[in-house]
């Protein structure tokens, strides 16, 4: 299976090295540019980039125009990277089609789990069976597995159950959550999530405890 294209772009060589080696770990190819106008040139030509991601401050083009331009052309997912934790440019960012926004300095292993959540949403990666710590989702059947015996989950459990396992080491507001699981809006009202993770952790046994609580802001998946 040919691997998936990664562009990663940032004037920043140290800063494109570490991403670099994180995602080749994870058996991605990766194709570096160290400004905009590189990485437009380089998208335009290869055709293939399955994500790109994006540094926000740049000379000659920053990351906002950069991402205008693909926009015009491309649904390709971006990942955008700032030094900034400005709420302004993170709606600027959403507003421009960017997929995910994450703000220096972060974790490797974080951005290698966003890479590969944004590329399951967009189907690049083929989401199927999913196998981890024991547990074997299976989207076609809507069947999940727990150490080989099924487990009868509700729509709404099997759903939370994929998307948490499909952004593992992440942390999931229960806003975020809600938006993408329930797909409305959210209001303040947390007891919905609460409700649906305690009966999916009774559910999963001792795999359960993969979902930690985050005090305060939701909730991830991690295996021990």
């Amino acid at each position: 299976m040919e691997k998936l294209k990664i562009l990663v772009v940032d004037d920043e060589s140290r800063m494109r090295k570490l991403v670099k080696d994180f995602l080749v770990r994870k058996d991605y190819e990766v194709i570096e540019a160290e400004n905009g106008e590189q990485a437009l040139d380089i998208f335009f030509s290869k055709k293939d980039i399955a994500l790109i991601i994006l540094d926000v401050m740049m000379p000659r083009l920053d990351g906002w125009q950069v991402c205008r331009e693909i926009r015009q052309y491309s649904k390709v997912p971006i990942i955008m990277l700032t030094a900034k934790g400005d709420e302004k440019d993170e709606l600027m960012g959403f507003e421009l089609g960017v997929d995910e926004y994450i703000s220096k300095p972060f974790s490797p292993k974080i951005l290698v789990a966003r890479v590969e959540a944004v590329l399951r949403r967009t189907n690049a990666i083929d989401e199927g069976t999913i196998e981890v710590g024991g547990i074997v989702l299976d989207r076609a059947a809507h069947q999940v597995k727990v150490d080989d015996k099924c487990i009868d989950l509700s729509y709404k459990e099997f759903e939370l159950l994929s998307y948490f396992i499909t952004n593992q080491g992440v942390a999931l507001s229960r806003e975020r959550i809600l938006n993408n699981v329930w797909n409305y809006d959210y209001y303040g009202d947390a007891r919905t999530i609460d409700t649906h993770v305690k009966k999916l952790r009774s559910k999963l046994g001792p795999k359960g405890e993969y979902i930690k609580t985050i005090w305060g802001l939701g909730y991830k998946f991690e295996v021990n």
